[in-house]
């Protein structure tokens, strides 16, 4: 055993010392004095706000007009290959040309997700006060890969989704499930602030708000 990880468990005993060992396995109470909800007028508004803030490409369109945003989306971005989960609704690319080609996801590998000219997903919740789009592996959002390795990631959000802070969010969301949380395009930048897109997920995001 190396003498850091050593060091680090002698302190964790000590602290315990005092704790009766038959109540060390149970679970302890722990005091959530935070704000559980955030009154900030309208979420889809401030959702919004931080979309572009972030330099993601955000539109609103009614429920009706769904299909013809996606295709119209997908038209400027000139895909021709999109990859899309398995259970992605049909009505949301019925407008979709002969140019763009489907690729349902059936465990495509990395060389074909990088290939790909992007990924259609939705989404299992977004938070207006971070600019943040929850996904889950649930419906119509596939496997966290899809939307990691493609450079264009084209996402529908709902929104009934939409909520104000992180902890309305928590509560909506099953922790157990493979989480991505993304706010806004991928973007780091190293010790000299140069900033560089696309390391760590798609280099654009495009996000289709239905409803508001």
């Amino acid at each position: 055993m190396s003498g850091s990880r050593e060091t680090v468990l002698a302190k964790v005993r000590a602290a315990l010392a005092d704790v009766d060992p038959a109540e060390r396995a149970e679970d302890v109470a722990v005091p959530r004095g935070y704000a559980r909800s955030h009154d900030m007028g309208d979420p889809v508004a401030v959702f919004v706000d931080r979309l572009v803030d972030y330099k993601a490409l955000v539109r609103q369109v009614a429920a009706a007009e769904l299909p013809g945003e996606v295709a119209a989306a997908l038209e400027r971005r000139g895909a021709e290959r999109i990859v899309a989960p398995a259970d992605l609704p049909a009505a949301w690319t019925a407008d979709v040309g002969t140019g763009t080609a489907l690729v349902p996801d059936d465990g495509l590998g990395v060389r074909e997700l990088d290939t790909a000219d992007g990924v259609l997903t939705g989404c299992a919740a977004a938070v207006a006060e971070t600019g943040t789009i929850v996904c889950d592996g649930g419906a119509a959002q596939g496997r966290r890969a899809i939307t990691l390795v493609p450079d264009y990631h084209l996402c529908v959000v709902r929104a009934e989704q939409i909520v104000g802070g992180v902890p309305e969010a928590v509560a909506r969301l099953d922790p157990a499930r493979p989480l991505t949380w993304i706010s806004g395009p991928s973007a780091t930048s190293d010790i000299e602030l140069d900033r560089v897109e696309g390391v760590h997920g798609p280099r654009t995001l495009e996000v289709i708000i239905v409803g508001a």
